[in-house]
């Protein structure tokens, strides 16, 4: 079943909803949430989309998170996405500065969150297809490596924050 995002005008506020297909195929602006997830180390969560996301595919990530579904409070989606994509339950989530991101494959306003986990990651399967712990160092290494492909929103909206932790 294609789900329902809801849809954003260029205030943010929430004006329709879409199947997730169309928001897709058509790169409508919705709203979507992103944790970074540390341990009591330092250490950041990063992981490898599955081959077979709807953007971004096979690409490396630092954030787990997803689309905003229609009716859903956006606080609602961050605790839904952390524990559905790396089974993450029961944290106190920091709020982060939200922020905006747009390219060709889509355009959405995040909400933006980190946690402490030191307890087990449990991927979902057909979003996750490989995890580990880096340092903040080892991870901006990484970034700089053309053989790691990250995504590009979460480069651009936590990067910098990243960096910063080195």
């Amino acid at each position: 079943m294609d789900e329902l995002v809801a849809l954003l005008d260029a205030d943010g506020r929430v004006c329709g909803s879409a199947p997730r297909s169309v928001m897709r195929r058509d790169n409508l602006r919705h709203s979507a949430t992103g944790v970074l997830v540390r341990n009591a180390a330092g250490d950041i969560y990063v992981h490898r989309r599955t081959p077979t996301k709807d953007v971004y595919p096979a690409r490396y990530d630092f954030m787990a998170g997803g689309v905003v579904a229609a009716g859903e409070d956006p606080f609602d989606a961050v605790v839904r996405e952390l524990a559905e994509e790396l089974g993450i339950s029961g944290v106190e989530l920091e709020k982060l500065p939200e922020g905006d991101y747009a390219d060709d494959d889509t355009n959405y306003h995040a909400y933006l969150y980190a946690c402490r986990w030191d307890g087990p990651i449990q991927h979902q399967p057909e979003e996750v297809d490989w995890g580990a712990w880096m340092t903040p160092a080892e991870l901006v290494q990484r970034l700089d490596d053309p053989d790691w492909s990250f995504v590009p929103d979460t480069t651009a909206l936590l990067g910098s924050y990243v960096r910063a932790l080195v």
